[in-house]
């Protein structure tokens, strides 16, 4: 399961990465990899600051109240 994160991780940063730096070229992985962490910490940053009311949002279905 964790292995399917990861690698969705490098595949997202490696096609950013590749907008930045030819694949071929020697930083290509160090590059990837930077993205890859900025990525995650985007992600745990809007997990960690998701707002409770978008949670109650989505659960009635986007209906209002």
């Amino acid at each position: 399961m964790i292995a399917w994160v990861v690698r969705g991780l490098l595949v997202a940063s490696g096609a950013v990465a590749e907008w930045f730096v030819a694949p071929d070229a020697a930083n290509f992985e160090i590059v990837q990899m930077a993205l890859a962490l900025i990525l995650l910490a985007l992600v745990v940053f809007a997990l960690a600051f998701w707002p409770r009311a978008w949670t109650a949002w989505l659960n009635r279905g986007g209906k209002a109240e």
